[in-house]
């Protein structure tokens, strides 16, 4: 990858204004230059490039500079459009503790029923269930052969979405799973409701899994 293709990662990614010398330090060991005046001057020139390039009349954003840092942000003529946007988002799903422990188990041991999902919790979880299925986060999917024929449950497309998988098969590791749902829904919890506690979420990822790709939402 060329530095330039490097820089424009970078910007695209961070959150905040990258300054200069944060680039130099994250693209150093991948260019292999032990010049740091040299190769701060190739980073500034990459960058005056990048900025010439998003300034073209047919970008929709552009990379600005920001408070001493590099910021990629959308260009004020398509504020009105980005405005339109952001207003037809869907209002942010906001899940009880409970609801986001039983999501995990239910995503690493679909299709399950309540009474498993309550024995891997340790608690009763029926409550839940129908907060999930109200956020379409999880759907049924039959019934199990056993005494009762009680109901399964699957994670929806909508969980998919949610957390960027192309299919449930896609299922990271249980760290990987944790920084996830902190990630996407960080700005949606109630106070109190920080993560997916680690123990029960790994009992259902450690459990022998009955995964079934997502076929309908």
């Amino acid at each position: 990858m060329s530095l330039k293709a490097q820089i424009e990662a970078i910007i695209y990614a961070a959150e905040m204004p990258i300054t200069l010398d944060q680039i130099v330090q994250l693209v150093k060991d991948s260019v292999g230059d032990n010049d740091t005046n040299q190769l701060r001057a190739q980073v500034r020139v990459a960058i005056d490039e990048l900025t010439a390039e998003y300034a073209a009349e047919g970008r929709g954003i552009e990379i600005r500079q920001i408070a001493g840092g590099y910021r990629m942000s959308t260009k004020p003529e398509q504020h009105d459009v980005v405005r339109a946007f952001a207003k037809s988002l869907k209002p942010p799903i906001r899940l009880s503790l409970p609801a986001l422990e039983t999501l995990a188990v239910i995503a690493y041991k679909q299709p399950v029923t309540v009474p498993e999902i309550s024995e891997i919790r340790g608690v009763d979880s029926s409550g839940v269930i129908a907060t999930l299925l109200d956020r379409k986060l999880i759907t049924t999917s039959g019934r199990k052969d056993v005494v009762g024929r009680p109901i399964l449950y699957k994670t929806t497309k909508e969980f998919l979405l949610r957390f960027g998988l192309k299919d449930v098969n896609e299922l990271p590791s249980m760290e990987e799973f944790e920084k996830l749902v902190a990630e996407s829904f960080q700005s949606d919890l109630l106070p109190a409701d920080e993560a997916v506690p680690q123990q029960a979420a790994s009992q259902a990822a450690n459990q022998p899994a009955q995964v079934e790709a997502e076929k309908s939402a």
